[in-house]
């Protein structure tokens, strides 16, 4: 098709997380450095700085940064990463006589899956005898996360792993870290100027913007990865914001980086989350520091009883340090995009982050547009309907899954907690759902499109950790599998007590590798 506009040209306009793993992905697929590629080029203000709280990732990270080039123990190294193998969430339902509620989201259970064989009726049975919490009974990275047991060994090649696992990471150094590599490896070329115009034509497509150092800067195709600002997306084409104030209330957030008194100390192997009053402290273990913070709703509470949550949480080593304010811009685009734009990032949604969904979703919009990759100008409208139906769908998703570690608590000491259990503040597809699922385990056909980001097995250890209700009593000549079910219980106990002998603390391990590295494969 000679005749037909070629995309030759691809401009990201914003850096951090969103802009520099975008322009890693696209780089990398389409093999930017070949003299006939695409070639892609980074805009980024040098008066802006990076949000840097996004420290929490998925196991998708993992494959990413393989796939790119990116040496694992290097990445470790240079962005003070450590392993993540779940999160653990305190408090969400009311504590008892001061004894706290927990429960953990690993990131597997055993050598199986609930897509498999659903042991949940098995457990409810189970549990009536033995009192045994859900992940407990089914997931063995439940025990390890709980003892603070790494997912591999020192000698276990890069990127492989005994147990699933993903990152927590610096995010200002992970941002500093794929610029180097995109930059230096890939192709990609770095611009550091603020954009202060963008020239969109009468046909609505963006042809350039105008930077205050760089002048004009072309090009074919636009990725906006300014953030919640939406320079491109929001400023230039006019597409309106959706907000979710009334389904999810956090909006503001209180960060700290708090220094390990002993260089020594544990690090946790998971995200620790813990239940407010109005909202949560998140706690992320590095390997020189603790990332800390205090995600909180604003029309609940206020920044100063907020800080003294955060206080009680941190103690009073907290005044020597520097806590830095955030607001979060809550909500998601109406169409992600339009054109030959697409918004990535927080310029596309922003869904407060309880599950540490942001980079996996920034990951997931940049593999879909690498791979669907619009070379021909005439491809764009039907690639940005396939992107936009996708999109739509996971965000969707990821704000019934949010919701539904608010909604199902028993908590009701606040306005907080009493209003995120009011049945107007669930998503009718949450809600139709929770009913169904008084009286039916979930299922394998509740999760039926591809692109789901939170999957069965995920909402199984929220929910009957949570102490979800489902009553199988009418029901329970369906379930026959109780042998083949006690195999399975058996062989987390079994692995469990393998793990404990070969597995290294989380400590070990990172400071083995920082010291030795790993194998590369």
């Amino acid at each position: 098709m000679p005749d037909e506009p070629i995309i030759n040209k691809v401009l990201i306009v914003g850096g951090g997380t969103a802009g520099w793993l975008t322009a890693a992905i696209l780089a990398h697929q389409l093999n930017s450095k070949g003299s006939d590629s695409v070639k892609i080029t980074l805009v980024e203000s040098p008066d802006i700085p990076i949000l840097g709280v996004g420290e929490g990732t998925w196991p998708n990270l993992r494959s990413t940064l393989q796939k790119i080039g990116v040496d694992e123990t290097d990445f470790i190294r240079q962005c003070d990463a450590t392993f993540k193998q779940g999160s653990e969430f305190i408090n969400f339902n009311q504590p008892i006589n001061d004894t706290v509620h927990r429960y953990f989201h690993p990131l597997s259970a055993v050598y199986h899956s609930a897509y498999d064989m659903n042991l949940v009726p098995y457990w409810l049975k189970k549990s009536f005898v033995e009192k045994k919490q859900y992940d407990e009974t089914v997931a063995t990275q439940a025990f390890t996360c709980r003892e603070g047991f790494a997912p591999k060994k020192i000698t276990t090649p890069a990127y492989h792993a005994i147990l699933n696992y993903s990152y927590h990471l610096d995010a200002g150094k992970f941002a500093s870290f794929l610029t180097e590599h995109c930059v230096s490896h890939l192709g990609v070329e770095h611009i550091s100027a603020n954009v202060i115009d963008v020239n969109v034509d009468e046909d609505g497509f963006i042809r350039s913007v105008m930077t205050d150092q760089k002048g004009m800067l072309n090009a074919d195709f636009f990725v906006d990865c300014s953030g919640s600002r939406g320079l491109l997306i929001e400023g230039a084409l006019k597409v309106p914001w959706i907000d979710i104030k009334d389904k999810i209330f956090n909006d503001s957030a209180l960060a700290v980086q708090v220094p390990y008194d002993d260089p020594m100390h544990p690090i946790a192997t998971h995200t620790i989350a813990t239940a407010q009053s109005a909202g949560w402290v998140w706690d992320i273990g590095l390997r020189h520091r603790r990332g800390v913070g205090h995600v909180y709703s604003s029309d609940y509470t206020n920044e100063a009883e907020a800080y003294k949550a955060l206080e009680s949480y941190v103690g009073n080593s907290i005044n020597k340090l520097s806590v830095r304010s955030l607001k979060m811009k809550t909500g998601v685009r109406q169409t992600f995009f339009k054109n030959n734009c697409v918004a990535i990032g927080m310029s596309a949604a922003f869904i407060e982050p309880l599950e540490a969904s942001a980079i996996f979703l920034i990951d997931a919009a940049a593999t879909m547009l690498a791979d669907q990759f619009p070379r021909l100008k005439v491809s764009l409208p039907l690639v940005s309907k396939k992107f936009n139906s996708t999109f739509a769908l996971r965000w969707d998703k990821t704000l019934d899954f949010i919701k539904l570690h608010y909604c199902i608590s028993n908590r009701r000491d606040s306005e907080y907690w009493i209003d995120n259990c009011s049945e107007r503040t669930i998503p009718d597809s949450l809600k139709e759902k929770l009913a169904h699922w008084q009286y039916h385990p979930p299922s394998k056909y509740d999760f039926d499109y591809a692109y789901e980001p939170f999957v069965l097995d995920s909402y199984l250890f929220v929910l009957y950790g949570m102490q979800f209700k489902t009553e199988i009593s009418s029901n329970l000549s369906a379930f026959q599998d109780d042998v083949l079910a006690e195999q399975h219980f058996s062989s987390v106990r079994k692995m469990n007590e393998q793990l404990a002998r070969e597995l290294p603390r989380q400590r070990e391990l990172i400071e083995k590798v920082n010291r030795y590295g790993f194998q590369t494969v």
